[in-house]
This record gives structure tokens, C-alpha cells and sequence, in this order.
């Protein structure tokens, strides 16, 4: 892969950059973290009004039409900020989908609102991530011309300010159907829940809530690829944006290395502070170069399962390992948790076990491989 980004990724990435330095500072951060919604609005219409939210939705639907590379880029600039506002969950777990496997009513109802700032949307897919089988959580059963939902899904990101939730289902024969779900709708009960980086992320539980055929986004026949497709894209954009809080909890660390002293020295000029914040430097390049190879392979129609959980696990391993180092390099102010530089730790925390950690990521790296044996050493015989 060419490993260069072109002008128009650039572009994203300046303009991202620009609006989030812009608006973001850690005093305005934890103000937001103290209401209820955790969301800053006026930084989400900026975005919109700068033509960053629609950058994967089709032009048809008056975005950009990009693709997850670009997507990727906008969230590392958001990782840079630890910004209060739902990239992730609206602009991939809920837009992406629809662009792609929405019907022509669905996309013109959810896309335009998505692009302009007035649509927020998410997904619940902690059930399939966590199954050894990616098997769905939530049930669905025939009722009438549509469907039952029954079944609860565990830390839906941002649910409690979503219009629409993508929510994976499993029938009766084994198949998957993923469906749009209001969450006002009757027998639709958010629980709230506070993660470890201050995000609300309520538990969705289901109990007879009923879909009629505009509610489906995809059917049992094609829901188990789409969904296969969604968690692959969800995966590689936490791991840009792991990247984004990884690289910038570096530079602070950096900064403030340099400006501390100790013995009349400053405390980047001792050899073990100097090796820690190598070793740091290593992994965040580590993690950005499989997060690209990933994201190219998407792009270009090729097969990303395995990139994407190759780039999960270093983005889990060495991105802890990072948030952790970046922490203990500020000593007793890196044991505040006022202190900015813990907020990016926390979500370095936050995002190392999103849609599994790095054990899970080896495992299922593991099993594929057996797999794989397994069929090459069949096809031998």
C-alpha cells in the first residue's frame, strides 16, 4: 500500500485539527463531563457546519463521500483532543451502515440529518464482540409482517442521545438481521451507565418491541456479512482513535518532561525518562501503520478481518501500555485525576476493551489461523 495520503485526506486531517484545537481544552472538557448528556453540542455543529460529519456519507446524501481512511483521520484528531462528542458511534457504528446497506428511504431519512449536525446515531454490538461466535445478544422472532426484539445489549455508546440504534439480531434458523431501533419506542429501556473515560454508554434492553419492514435495515439473508462489515470498520476506527490520544498524551508528556527539573537538569535529559518515552514513540507508530493497512485494505474491497484485529491488538496492548507510560512519566501529577493528562489515560483504558482486548484479539486471530491450517491440510489430502 502507498502509505502517503493524498490532498484531500490532508485537507480532513488540517480541518479536523483546526475545530478541535479550536474548541477543545480541557476546562471546557470537564464542564461537559458534569451534565447529564456528556456531549458538547457546540462543538458537534462545528464539526457539522465544517463539513466533517458527512465525510463518509455519500454525495447523494450531501456528504463528502469518503471512505474509512478519511473517517479514521477525523477521529485521530479527535483522540488528540479526548473530545466530548459521538464520532465514533454516530459516523460508524450508525451512518456508515445505512450508506452502505440502507434502502434509498432510509438513507435520504437519516444521512442529510447526519451531515447537517440534527441525527445522532449508534449501534449495539458488545453481544456479537464479545461471543466467541459473534453471535448477537438480542433475539428476533417472527410477529405478524415484521419482527419481535427481546434480549438485552450491554454499553450501547451513546444511546441516550441517539435518534436510531443499530441494533444486530439473531432468528430462530441462525440468521442475523440488523434492524434500526428507536429508542423511545414502547418496550425500549435505556439503563445508564458511565464509562471508565466519563462517556454514558446505556445498557438497551428489549422486551417485545416490534418492527415493521421500514425498521429492517438489512434482512436475515445478508445481516450476518453486514454485520461481519461493521464490526471490522468499527474496529479500525477505535484504533486510529486510540492513536489520536496515544500521540497527543506523548506530547504533553514531552512537554512537560522538558519543563520539570530535577538535580538542575531537565527530567527529559535522564536516559531512563528519555528511553520510556521512546519506547512510547515505537508503539504509537506500531499501532498507526497497522491501523493503516487496515483501513486501505477496507477501503479497497479487500478482506480486513485479520488487519483489523492484527491493528486491535496493538492498539489494546501497546495503547495501554502507552496511557500507562505517559502517566507515570508526570509522577505525583500524573496521580491526579484532575490533571489532563489522566483523561487521556482513561481513555486509553476505555478504548483498549471496546469490542474486545488484546486477549480476545488473539484469540480470534488464533482460531483463524487453525482454521486455515485445518482447510490447507484437508485440500492436501
Amino acid at each position: 500500500m502507498d502509505f502517503h495520503f493524498s490532498d484531500e485526506q490532508l485537507a480532513v486531517a488540517e480541518a479536523a485539527t483546526g475545530v478541535f484545537d479550536g474548541l477543545v481544552n480541557p476546562e471546557r472538557i470537564g464542564t461537559i463531563e458534569q451534565t447529564d448528556d456528556r456531549i458538547d453540542r457546540a462543538l458537534w455543529q462545528a464539526l457539522a457546519d465544517a463539513d466533517l460529519l458527512g465525510i463518509a456519507v455519500p454525495e447523494s446524501e450531501g456528504g463528502a463521500g469518503y471512505g474509512l481512511m478519511e473517517l479514521c483521520l477525523l477521529l485521530e484528531a479527535q483522540g488528540n483532543a479526548v473530545a466530548p462528542v459521538p464520532l465514533w458511534a454516530t459516523l460508524v457504528l450508525g451512518a456508515l451502515p445505512i450508506a452502505h446497506f440502507g434502502s434509498d428511504a432510509q438513507r435520504s431519512r437519516w444521512l442529510p440529518g447526519v451531515v447537517s449536525g440534527d441525527v445522532i446515531l449508534t449501534a449495539a454490538l458488545t453481544g456479537s464482540a464479545a461471543s466467541p461466535t459473534s453471535a448477537p445478544a438480542v433475539r428476533a422472532t417472527p410477529a405478524g409482517d415484521g419482527w419481535a426484539l427481546e434480549g438485552t445489549e450491554l454499553a450501547v455508546p451513546q444511546a441516550h442521545l441517539a435518534d436510531r440504534i443499530v441494533v444486530p439480531a439473531r432468528t430462530e434458523d441462525g440468521g442475523v438481521l440488523l434492524a434500526l431501533v428507536d429508542p423511545t419506542a414502547t418496550g425500549v429501556w435505556l439503563e445508564r451507565a458511565v464509562t471508565t473515560n466519563r462517556e454514558v454508554h446505556p445498557h438497551l434492553h428489549l422486551a417485545g418491541v416490534t418492527l415493521g419492514s421500514d425498521d429492517i435495515l438489512v434482512g436475515a439473508d445478508m445481516g450476518r456479512v453486514t454485520l461481519d462489515f461493521l464490526v471490522v470498520a468499527a474496529t479500525v476506527a477505535l484504533c486510529a482513535l486510540q492513536v489520536g490520544v496515544c500521540e497527543a498524551a506523548l506530547t504533553q508528556t514531552a512537554a512537560y518532561l522538558n519543563g520539570r527539573q530535577q538535580f538542575g537538569r531537565p527530567l527529559s535529559t535522564f536516559q531512563a525518562t528519555m528511553l520510556r518515552a521512546a519506547d512510547a514513540a515505537i508503539d504509537i507508530e506500531a499501532m498507526r501503520v497497522t491501523w493503516h493497512n487496515a483501513a486501505w485494505r477496507f477501503d479497497t474491497g479487500r478482506d480486513a478481518a485479520d488487519a483489523a484485529r492484527v491493528a486491535k491488538w496493538q492498539a489494546a496492548e501497546r495503547g495501554q501500555r502507552t496511557v500507562h507510560a505517559t502517566q507515570h512519566l508526570h509522577g505525583g501529577m500524573g496521580a491526579d485525576i484532575t490533571y489532563p493528562i489522566h483523561r487521556y489515560f482513561l481513555w486509553g483504558k476505555q478504548i483498549e476493551l471496546l469490542l474486545g482486548g488484546p486477549s480476545a484479539q488473539l484469540a480470534r486471530l488464533g482460531a483463524e489461523i487453525a482454521e486455515q491450517a485445518l482447510a490447507a491440510a484437508e485440500a492436501g489430502q
